[in-house]
């Protein structure tokens, strides 16, 4: 994914250093879309709260429709799904950075544009990206089977990399609680 430079539903500016060493999930929509955005949000809220205190896992939402998406209206479309600014950043921007990003970063159209007034990017796509900025798949964000696979990707991405130490500890006893177990039962046995 190219470097970029979007502006949140707080008015905070959100680039690639935000994302960086992060798992993130990032899909595009707009608040006035009367069909597929507002059931890809609910999906999204299904996301926000399976991992609303991983630290590792953020949401990035970009609107398709920035001349009218303002800070002020993306604010209170993220209100309407609960979404948590420190989790789940609705982003608005230059139209035609956001969609270079769509179609040539997170590769959610193989329709040409140049992002001009007459362009128009619709798709049920969630990207997964991993903490190395790399796409790790696609779903449909219309259907919560698809979106079940996301979760389980995540749970799954999350393993490739290192534990902090808190976690490898809670590992330790978990392994040996069931060596202990394991020799007990060889004991009976």
């Amino acid at each position: 994914v190219p470097d970029f430079e979007f502006t949140d539903q707080s008015g905070s500016p959100v680039n690639k250093q935000t994302v960086n060493g992060k798992i993130y999930v990032t899909d595009f929509f707009f608040t006035t879309c009367p069909g597929i955005c507002r059931r890809m949000s609910s999906q999204l809220q299904r996301v926000q709260k399976e991992y609303l205190t991983d630290p590792d896992i953020l949401i990035l939402s970009h609107t398709v429709d920035p001349e009218r998406d303002s800070v002020p209206v993306l604010n209170a479309y993220a209100g309407q799904y609960n979404a948590n600014p420190g989790k789940w950043k609705l982003l608005t921007g230059k139209k035609t950075e956001i969609y270079d990003i769509a179609r040539n970063g997170y590769f959610v159209t193989a329709k040409e544009g140049d992002g001009g007034p007459k362009d128009f990017i619709h798709t049920e796509k969630f990207v997964l990206i991993d903490k190395t900025g790399i796409i790790r798949g696609f779903y449909d964000g219309t259907d919560s089977l698809s979106v079940n696979k996301l979760l389980t990707d995540i749970k799954l991405l999350k393993l490739e990399y290192p534990m902090k130490k808190e976690n490898e500890m809670v590992l330790d006893r978990q392994r040996s609680a069931a060596a202990a177990e394991a020799a007990k039962e060889k004991e009976r046995n």
